[in-house]
């Protein structure tokens, strides 16, 4: 009988201990969880707003025949004020869609490319927008997304993204363990008391998107600065790898090689040396062509010939002459189409190769998971449930406060803290509980370190509240 009780009492202590744990967690972090919810809803339900905002790039009224790449190009080379490096190319995807030609431009932020959008039949550029990421986001979805990894801080700004993300599972851990040894006393409950029925609303909201938190914990960490790095170099140390082609060539060609691409069916190709730009003449007008812009062409068809069938997909050139080109499917939509080559440009053949069908189911889940969080995985159904999620979590941290204003601590009344809950533990409990912490803050530095705020923090008001009780008692 005694031993039932010591188990129980220590099984008390400890719910006492993580109940303290959650209210702080959602105290602390969870603005920072509400911003995250909101913006990434806010993503989420834009790209059809985006599509009409910019329809005018995007979309093209022309019909006929598309213009060889080469020529798409050149005109939109010629429509920027500088010659910018050729970053990547991506065909238009269909009739009535524009070509994106896209530039690196040491002037926009990080990962942006200066984008020209170029109508595939008549060459009409039809206006130039900085892109982003492999979605390819135009400036009003750019704008959304900077906000919710870093809310437009720039670097510094990604801890609050990751403190969200390495908190959000743990207090779901929390709250579900909350739930399951209250619910008995809470389901009798008035729900007439304030307190109860926000606090019913927030536990309901919980267990209706529990999954959801743990998904989009676990996702969102794979993109963090520091938890991502662990995750990135776990992965890599138990193989669970996404495969990607190797664009290393055998042997760097020779300064009097000549491009493949140039020696067939390329328009002008009599007029275009490999090494230099060159002036050619088309409809009396001067043009300057910048050799690997001929090259294109014949390693789109290249890589079209070795299966590289989907409609959304993007060529980029090589790197340095000892490098091969890449083309890469982008349907991240489903039935997922992401299979690459790489395409030695002086012969026209694939040197490697990187299908989705041959991935590892890991990695699949992988690609899946990113593709769902970002909500382009089903589309349209798939918006609409992260807005939902989204949504319910921002409630969720509101019914929290609610909770916490109708109980806060009265002026003048014993402050509750962690510490009050850990000196009661018993010795093994709070090993436990430190390797535990150890482990995750190692694993997820951001979190470790604002745990280590929390404990400080609670310490000093346990500090405080022990002064002024002995001092209450003299």
């Amino acid at each position: 009988m005694a031993n039932t009780t010591s188990q129980k009492s220590a099984g008390q202590l400890l719910l006492a201990f993580l109940t303290r744990l959650h209210f702080y967690i959602g105290l602390f972090v969870g603005p920072f969880i509400f911003i995250a919810a909101l913006t990434g809803t806010l993503y989420v339900m834009t790209p059809q707003l985006e599509r009409m905002i910019y329809h005018h790039e995007l979309i093209t009224d022309s019909r006929g025949t598309p213009q060889p790449l080469l020529a798409q190009i050149q005109s939109a080379r010629n429509s920027l004020p500088e010659d910018l490096p050729l970053r990547a190319v991506r065909p238009a995807t269909g009739a009535g869609m524009t070509t994106r030609v896209m530039f690196k431009d040491p002037g926009l932020y990080g990962w942006e490319l200066q984008t020209v959008f170029v109508d595939p039949v008549t060459l009409e550029i039809r206006g130039t927008l900085a892109s982003y990421g492999t979605s390819g986001i135009l400036p009003l979805r750019i704008k959304l997304d900077y906000l919710h990894q870093n809310l437009l801080l720039g670097p510094v700004g990604r801890y609050y993204s990751e403190l969200a993300a390495s908190w959000m599972w743990i207090a779901a851990s929390g709250g579900l363990i909350l739930w399951w040894t209250s619910r008995r006393r809470y389901a009798k409950a008035n729900s007439r008391n304030a307190y109860i029925r926000h606090r019913k609303n927030h536990t309901k909201a919980g267990l209706i998107i529990m999954l959801g938190l743990f998904f989009i914990s676990a996702t969102g960490l794979t993109w963090s600065k520091w938890a991502g790095s662990n995750i990135a170099q776990w992965r890599h140390s138990i193989g669970w790898v996404t495969p990607s082609v190797s664009l290393r060539l055998n042997d760097i060609p020779s300064a009097a090689t000549k491009p493949a691409a140039v020696t067939q069916n390329t328009p002008h190709a009599e007029h275009i040396n490999p090494h230099v730009d060159h002036q050619i003449t088309a409809d009396n007008t001067q043009l300057t062509v910048h050799p690997a812009d001929a090259l294109f062409d014949g390693v789109l068809q290249a890589a079209r010939d070795a299966g590289i069938d989907a409609a959304k997909l993007e060529i980029r050139p090589a790197a340095s002459p000892d490098k091969a080109w890449k083309v890469r499917e982008i349907d991240r939509s489903w039935p997922t189409q992401v299979d690459s080559v790489a395409v030695d440009a002086r012969t026209m053949t694939v040197t490697s190769r990187a299908d989705f069908k041959d991935f590892p189911l890991v990695a699949k889940l992988i690609r899946w998971g990113i593709d769902a969080h970002m909500g382009v995985l089903f589309g349209l159904p798939n918006q609409l449930i992260l807005a939902a999620f989204g949504l319910t979590l921002c409630a969720m941290v509101i019914w929290g406060y609610r909770m916490w204003w109708q109980r806060r601590p009265q002026p003048g009344s014993p402050a509750q803290t962690l510490m009050h809950a850990w000196i009661v533990l018993t010795a093994p409990q709070r090993w436990i509980i430190i390797i535990i912490a150890a482990l995750l803050g190692f694993a997820m530095p951001v979190m470790g370190i604002s745990l280590l705020i929390f404990v400080v923090f609670d310490a000093i008001r346990w500090r405080r509240s022990q002064t002024l009780q002995s001092a209450h008692s003299v």
